[in-house]
């Protein structure tokens, strides 16, 4: 169940950052052609370029996220082995967990809602920017899924239940060069 739900997400997601990078691909082209071809510079196109590449990046964090692709400091981590690099791990997403929650989510939440009250708009394609800041919290579900995720799997490991990712695929859990001693 989790193996399909997590596939179709993945799926979605990729989908979704491609339509908006084609989307930004085709509003750079438009921008270049209305300025040099046609001498008259578009109005709206480098702030919708802004836009969509703001969305396109908080949900390349989600799927990065859920790729286990994003930027880790794993000095400390990568010399642990067994359950010790197991409960590092849940620790961590631990507190990735809650800063997507808190900061993303819920100040995400609250940041929309501030400005859609206050109805402030963008002033080249007057939208609300609540609109915009949308992707803030809906980036911060998507973090929030894959990293309960990730935390179903370490309490598993902690637990004995599961074993260690590296070891379940036949790794030692080492990460330095091959033929070195842990």
């Amino acid at each position: 169940m989790d193996n399909k739900l997590r596939r179709t997400v993945d799926r979605g997601l990729a989908w979704v950052l491609i339509v908006l990078m084609a989307a930004n691909v085709l509003n750079v082209l438009w921008q270049i052609f209305t300025r040099f071809v046609l001498q008259n510079p578009s109005s709206f196109t480098e702030e919708l370029a802004r836009y969509l590449l703001i969305w396109l990046a908080l949900f390349g964090a989600g799927y990065v996220t859920g790729q286990k692709l994003h930027l880790a400091i794993d000095v400390v981590v990568s010399r642990l082995a067994g359950r010790w690099r197991s409960a590092a791990d849940l620790a961590a997403h631990a507190c990735v967990f809650l800063f997507a929650l808190l900061t993303m989510v819920v100040g995400g939440i609250r940041l929309v809602y501030v400005t859609l009250v206050l109805d402030q708009t963008s002033a080249a394609l007057q939208i609300g920017l609540g609109y915009i800041y949308l992707a803030v919290p809906l980036s911060g579900l998507v973090i929030l899924f894959y990293t309960a995720l990730f935390l179903t799997e370490q309490v598993a490991v902690l637990a004995g239940r599961r074993p260690p990712m590296a070891e379940a695929i036949g790794g030692s859990g080492n990460s330095g060069a091959p033929g070195q001693a842990p």
